[in-house]
């Protein structure tokens, strides 16, 4: 069960956030030396070339897939629900850039709703970008904020465990920012026993307004 902090309590920031990322490498950030993970329950985490491969995803009991670097660019990985249409799979592509300015918050809601679908219908979703640790993971740890009520800790936590992850910076930030809209609208459940971990009172330009 998801609890908070104390108001006056510390401020999540950026910085906590990649050290929460690096500590089970001694500070190192490392990526993942596999193809993908799979991060929580029905939900994988990986990289283009095994999205691409239709045999890996039936092997994987795949029926979603999420393409977070949707685009026909070197930096992107270029597949349409024509892609998956022969094999029966859902597809859901999202124009994402890995840099610190792209406002990837814009495409939280939407994600969620996808992955969520996905679980409910009792299928599996495999989350990509171009190599599984930035875009992705992102996506995956905000659908855990909303659907799941955990708070960006817990959820980055989890993935981390799973597989190593590298959210630039300006992801982590608009986690941050959602992780505060998340607490003022009461989705989080509130405890009298101080938590360990204590979530973010950052203000940021992003105004969410999240269903429950």
């Amino acid at each position: 069960m998801t609890t908070l902090c104390d108001d006056d309590d510390r401020p999540c920031t950026i910085a906590e956030l990649e050290n929460i990322i690096t500590a089970p490498s001694a500070g190192l950030t490392l990526y993942p030396g596999r193809a993908y993970d799979e991060v929580y329950d029905g939900i994988f985490i990986g990289e283009g070339d095994s999205a691409q491969s239709i045999s890996c995803m039936r092997r994987l009991g795949v029926t979603h897939v999420l393409n977070a670097a949707q685009g026909t660019d070197i930096f992107h990985v270029n597949t349409s629900q024509a892609t998956y249409t022969r094999a029966k799979l859902y597809f859901l592509g999202i124009e994402a850039t890995d840099f610190i300015n792209f406002d990837l918050s814009k495409h939280f809601l939407t994600a969620a709703n996808f992955i969520e679908a996905a679980l409910q219908a009792g299928g599996k979703v495999f989350v990509h970008c171009v190599q599984g640790v930035s875009r992705s993971a992102t996506l995956v740890i905000a659908y855990l904020m909303i659907k799941k009520h955990m708070t960006v800790q817990e959820a980055l936590r989890l993935v981390r465990e799973k597989r190593e992850i590298c959210p630039n910076p300006g992801f982590l930030q608009q986690l941050c920012c959602l992780n505060e809209d998340l607490k003022k609208s009461g989705h989080f459940i509130p405890n009298t026993n101080p938590a360990k971990d204590c979530l973010p009172v950052i203000s940021g330009p992003v105004v969410y307004k999240w269903q429950k």
